[in-house]
């Protein structure tokens, strides 16, 4: 491919999203679904215009952009942001998390659902989607007690849901007769490695960042950082969101000398962010919804009001306003690529099992992926919290 093209093509891809951002303002529809449908339009299932450079360059822009994504988040449980809604977070990430695995798997058991089909996909549903809810919360320039509780389920989330994940993937390998202490290895390690990679860079940014320029760091202090968590973390095959989540902490808590610390991440994010959606959309395959079936409606079913009731349960025992507790599960609906993530590893697993999950979490997560935003945009204006 010439080299042209690919930047006539970079080009216009990010004035797609400065349009996005217009679209958005004016029909209230979240950026993030619009660059989504634009992606599965200029993708293999619509038009195929999208350079083939691109579709390479997947794997790096998913990594950094959701790098970031998890910095930003981890910076939202500050020390401050935890002892005003603490004891909420946790008891909604619970609640929520518990809930899904319990609605998923013994609704689909009920509907006839393999035993091992349904501990999967119900581990598959824990997963959420950080960077499609922090960007509604951005473009709708949402705050408050609601925003701030979201923020930080969504941070605690994955790490619940990859707990999650690695428990049920055990007790589906023991139903089918295998032994599951590798998965509890790799799970321990994804989760205890990601501590500590995350606190050895949060650390030393924390303390060194923002000398250069007193009071928030320069611009290439925040891309190193981010650079360093996603470049260790796929390095050692452990979760760059939960090294970036613990970074972003670390810097919210200790780094005392800045103003505002994530200014620089806030800045450079929303390019990187214009060509993950578009790439996220485009590798949906559209001809997978036609493929979920009973079981794919029925996950979609199950997971939305595992979502509302147990974003409605920790709520009421976090004894959070009446208003949170009916539209925090609702702003917790979407599911990304983290799923995908998940069902390949599952497919692995079980080989025999493969297609027809892949093909399930494929055609759902496209619906949720839509959708979700949406849902997540209108819960932050029920609660009268969306400045835009």
């Amino acid at each position: 491919m010439e080299l042209h093209f690919v930047f006539l093509a970079l080009g216009a891809l990010l004035l797609v999203g400065l349009v996005a951002d217009e679209v958005g303002r004016r029909t209230r529809l979240p950026r993030v679904t619009l660059l989504i449908l634009f992606g599965v339009a200029a993708g293999p299932s619509g038009f195929d215009v999208l350079p083939r450079a691109f579709l390479d360059w997947n794997e790096f822009l998913v990594s950094a952009a959701l790098t970031m994504v998890a910095f930003l988040l981890g910076g939202s449980l500050s020390h401050k942001a935890l002892s005003m809604h603490g004891n909420g977070i946790i008891l909604i990430s619970v609640s929520v998390v518990v809930l899904t695995l319990f609605c998923v798997a013994g609704g689909l058991m009920i509907l006839g659902t393999p035993v091992i089909m349904a501990l999967l996909l119900a581990g598959i549903a824990t997963a959420t989607a950080p960077a499609s809810t922090l960007d509604v919360i951005n473009q709708t320039q949402a705050k408050g007690p609601f925003t701030e509780v979201l923020q930080g389920v969504v941070a605690v989330d994955d790490a619940w849901g990859l707990i999650a994940f690695s428990l049920l993937l055990v007790a589906a390998k023991a139903v089918a007769g295998d032994g599951g202490l590798a998965i509890v290895t790799k799970g321990l390690w994804e989760l205890g490695g990601a501590l500590v990679v995350g606190t050895m860079v949060g650390l030393p940014a924390a303390y060194l960042t923002g000398r250069l320029k007193p009071g928030e760091p320069i611009q290439v202090e925040a891309l190193a950082i981010v650079f360093l968590c996603a470049g260790l973390a796929i390095w050692l095959e452990i979760s760059f969101l939960l090294v970036g989540m613990v970074a972003g902490a670390a810097v919210a808590n200790l780094a005392k000398h800045h103003n505002r610390p994530f200014h620089e991440i806030e800045h450079i994010e929303w390019p990187f962010m214009i060509l993950f959606f578009v790439l996220a959309g485009a590798s949906l395959h559209i001809d997978s919804l036609k493929t979920i079936g009973l079981v794919g409606i029925a996950y979609v079913v199950l997971r939305s009001l595992a979502r509302v009731l147990g974003g409605w349960i920790g709520a009421t025992l976090s004894e959070a306003p009446a208003l949170h507790r009916r539209w925090i599960g609702v702003a917790l609906t979407p599911q990304a690529g983290i799923a995908l993530g998940m069902a390949l590893v599952a497919a692995n697993h079980f080989p025999d099992q493969g297609e027809a999950l892949l093909a399930i979490t494929v055609g759902t997560t496209i619906i949720f992926e839509i959708a979700g935003p949406i849902l997540t945009q209108q819960a932050l204006r029920q609660v009268g919290e969306a400045r835009k």
